[in-house]
């Protein structure tokens, strides 16, 4: 089991390099402004190693490339009501995708099928009336009704100890966990000693 780490809702330079000293494989930063960890500005320090995730909310197509050229994004995460076409038309344009979908019913997975091919990975999170960071978890047994060949990330709710819990998790298309709203000192703001312990024993669990 190797798992891709994506930390997700950085804001602080500082922070943001602790966290990539770690070995994360993906730091997200988010773009929409009604979250308490909307990315305002350009940060002093961006990601040299890790890839650069944005996330963003029925952004326009513009919006969109602007950004993923000022930011150096390597993916773009969509977490909105987006659709087929659009992921296509950003694809076409050179950008790799993740596609988030909100899962509490096995019927929420019927939506995915739609996306397969334009996105590189999808991310399922709890279904909540925002857009993500709802800090709670839903049930990962759905998603042994996703027969997709889109690999997924799994999101909300992940914790300090959610290991066994993920250890015990087994579906051909799980690539990889996101950690956000759960491993933080304030919003935007990461706990770094709490992150570094928690996947000190994913790697655990990996040998």
């Amino acid at each position: 089991m190797d798992l891709i780490t994506k930390v997700c809702g950085m804001t602080r330079a500082d922070n943001i390099f602790s966290v990539e000293q770690l070995g994360v494989d993906m730091i997200g930063f988010i773009f929409y402004p009604k979250s308490p960890r909307c990315l305002c500005q350009l940060p002093e320090y961006l990601p040299t190693r890790a890839k650069r995730v944005g996330v963003f909310v029925n952004e326009s197509k513009e919006n969109i490339f602007m950004y993923a050229d000022r930011f150096g994004l390597d993916y773009i995460q969509l977490h909105g009501n987006e659709s087929p076409d659009y992921c296509r038309s950003l694809h076409a344009g050179g950008l790799h995708l993740i596609k988030a979908f909100s899962i509490a019913l096995p019927k929420d997975l019927l939506a995915t099928s739609a996306y397969n091919g334009p996105c590189d990975y999808y991310l399922f999170d709890t279904k909540t009336p925002q857009y993500g960071g709802s800090g709670n978890q839903f049930d990962w047994s759905l998603l042994h009704c996703y027969n997709g060949s889109t690999p997924f990330l799994l999101s909300g709710g992940i914790n300090s100890y959610s290991a066994p819990a993920i250890k015990e998790f087994h579906h051909p298309r799980f690539a990889g966990i996101d950690l956000n709203s759960r491993f933080e000192s304030a919003p935007g703001i990461k706990d770094v000693e709490r992150i570094e312990t928690f996947l000190k024993e994913i790697i655990n669990l990996k040998s």
